[in-house]
């Protein structure tokens, strides 16, 4: 189970790090002005040295004749400080602002494939799944992409170059001391490798709390209507709270693991600081090294258990990374139901209407609303399916543009079977009409234009005449330039069905497909 995890794991970074592929030329670059940047962060402690040893050793011997020559060598190794730290500032301003470029290029493009994959899915996967859900996967764990690279690899680089350099500089100055020092590191290897494991299941359990969490938000705002109509106001704050305390629950594991993991890192680093002070001191009171090498050294083992403490962060973050890209591939893995056929050709103008050959189909296989259906509605012909509540009138609809599959039997339109056609070129061939007419953020211009984007005002408008919304638009404040709000919660149930069968008559589909178009709306209309 445990080599499973691993295998997975590595495969979720592989496949994070190819949307950094088109971008190798920017973060080669980024490399470069890393590996300057360490190389200068090298050099900062040497000023110190030589104004301890030089500056201040010999003050201390009495050299009072050379006062003046050692003012301007301390004003000169003091300026070195500066003018280092500054050039290191400007080759780790350049790696910072070309990498996270990168990674926010990357991120743009897997929540570009992550939405485009959503919205080539059927039906059947968001049926059965929270719209909250998936838009959080969108939002919020694609970004973990961008937390792989920038928090990630990208860091482990510029670690492991900075602990191989510091390591080379300091055993180059006294191995003994060196060796000292390292000796903390197989005991910070196995913590890191201990909470890892945890980090990344519990990073996972805060994604699924924090997406139930988004979708009873979701709920418990576009339901507002009904939730003041039955007064449960109450209730579901009850609800709400039950689900902020399971995320509360969630956070604190994660957040007890990354204050006590900081813990045992900080003390292991302390362990190693003393003990190589101490050694260090030991040499000094012995002649073997001077004041100004001990400093130097100190400054450099700061610089050495900086990239160690580093890694144990970054390999923590990788974990929690993991876990919200495992949750992206998920959807990109989930294989579309209601695909295009290889081979499939576009579907001309629609000519012999639409056909129902033996037809059953389930959203459970093992409970079946439609058996064996055989019908023919030919062309210029309007047919009317009547039955009660749950018969299946609407699957029967859903099932002329391919929004779902049949399980048995098959659909043709214009004597071909729907599943040897483009879906794109078959749904151009339909208008459709929903009883729940969805509107759009945007106008009223905006909502109807939708049936046709290339339409002009004229067509918009000729269209909202013929469905009884032109006189309404026009008294709006803004005319058709009115936006409708959130679902098109500022109209009318009436309202959004007239729009909604103006988008229709906008499209001029050879097929007219309406389910319970008129229900709210008045005789006269």
């Amino acid at each position: 189970m445990e080599d499973s995890a691993k295998g997975s794991r590595w495969t979720v970074y592989r496949r994070a790090l190819r949307y950094y592929r088109p971008h190798a030329g920017a973060t080669a670059a980024a490399a470069v002005f890393v590996l300057l940047g360490i190389g200068v962060n090298l050099l900062k402690p040497w000023p110190l040295k030589y104004i301890f040893d030089d500056v201040l050793g010999k003050s201390a011997e009495g050299a009072a004749s050379a006062g003046f020559h050692d003012a301007r060598v301390l004003v000169f190794w003091c300026a070195a400080m500066v003018g280092l730290h500054l050039v290191w500032g400007v080759f780790n301003f350049v790696s910072n602002y070309l990498l996270v470029e990168v990674g926010l290029r990357a991120l743009a493009r897997v929540r570009r494939d992550l939405f485009a994959h959503l919205q080539r899915l059927s039906l059947k996967f968001h049926d059965a799944r929270s719209s909250a859900d998936s838009m959080f996967r969108v939002s919020y764990d694609a970004q973990a992409i961008q937390s792989i690279f920038n928090r990630g690899f990208s860091s482990v680089f510029s670690t492991a170059v900075t602990f191989a350099g510091t390591v080379a500089v300091m055993m180059r100055m006294n191995g003994e001391l060196t060796l000292l020092a390292l000796g903390i590191a197989p005991v910070l290897g196995f913590a890191i490798w201990f909470y890892a494991d945890r980090i990344r299941r519990q990073s996972t359990a805060i994604s699924e709390s924090d997406s139930a969490l988004s979708a009873r938000v979701q709920e418990g705002l576009s339901g507002i209507r009904i939730i003041h109509a039955f007064g449960r106001e109450d209730y579901e704050i009850q609800r709400f709270e039950e689900q902020c305390r399971n995320s509360l629950r969630a956070n604190l594991r994660l957040t007890f693991s990354h204050v006590s993991s900081a813990l045992v890192v900080g003390t292991l680093m302390a362990a190693g600081t003393a003990a190589m002070v101490y050694g260090g001191a030991r040499q000094v009171m012995n002649g073997s090294l001077t004041p100004g090498d001990l400093l130097v050294f100190v400054s450099y083992l700061a610089m050495l258990y900086e990239p160690l403490q580093s890694l144990s962060y970054t390999a923590w973050a990788l974990e929690g990374a993991a876990a919200g890209a495992q949750r992206v591939f998920e959807v990109l893995d989930t294989r579309e139901d209601v695909a295009d056929r290889p081979g499939a050709r576009a579907l001309p103008s629609v000519r012999g209407g639409v056909a129902f050959e033996e037809v059953s189909f389930g959203y459970d296989p093992a409970r079946w609303i439609l058996r064996g259906v055989s019908l023919r509605v030919d062309e210029g012909r309007a047919v009317a399916f009547v039955g009660t509540t749950g018969a299946g009138k609407t699957t029967l609809l859903s099932l002329v543009p391919r929004f779902y599959d049949p399980l048995e039997g098959r659909v043709r339109v214009g004597g071909r079977d729907v599943r040897e056609v483009t879906k794109s070129s078959l749904r151009e061939q339909v208008g459709l009409v929903l009883q729940d007419t969805m509107l759009l953020a945007g106008s009223v211009r905006d909502n109807i234009r939708y049936g046709r984007l290339d339409a002009t005002d004229a067509e918009v408008e000729r269209a909202a005449r013929l469905a009884r919304v032109h006189d309404f638009a026009a008294s709006l404040p803004r005319g058709y330039d009115t936006e409708a709000g959130e679902r098109g919660v500022r109209f009318s149930v009436g309202q959004r069905q007239r729009i909604g069968i103006a988008r229709a008559f906008l499209k001029d589909a050879p097929i007219l497909l309406l389910d319970e178009p008129t229900s709210a709306l008045d005789p006269e209309t």
